[in-house]
């Protein structure tokens, strides 16, 4: 696999893929994690402000939709 020449195509949406059905793919599981939220469970929001690290997947939502904004609020990945 790695000794093919391939190229990487740019396409819509910043999404960079060898091929066509990979770009769908890959189009589609970004729009189902976007709708569906379940990239919550890997986020922590660290507000500065508060001295408060937000983990509750109920408060996270409220936080994102709100908060970010405000400066010193900060999204980081747990991994």
């Amino acid at each position: 696999m790695w000794n093919q020449n391939k190229a990487w195509l740019h396409y819509v949406k910043n999404i960079i893929a060898a091929d066509v059905s990979s770009a769908v793919f890959l189009s589609s599981y970004l729009n189902y994690m976007t709708n569906s939220r379940c990239y919550l469970t890997a986020l922590e929001i660290v507000d500065l402000q508060k001295y408060k690290i937000i983990k509750d997947s109920n408060k996270l939502r409220s936080a994102l939709r709100e908060r970010t904004k405000v400066p010193f609020v900060f999204v980081v990945c747990k991994n």
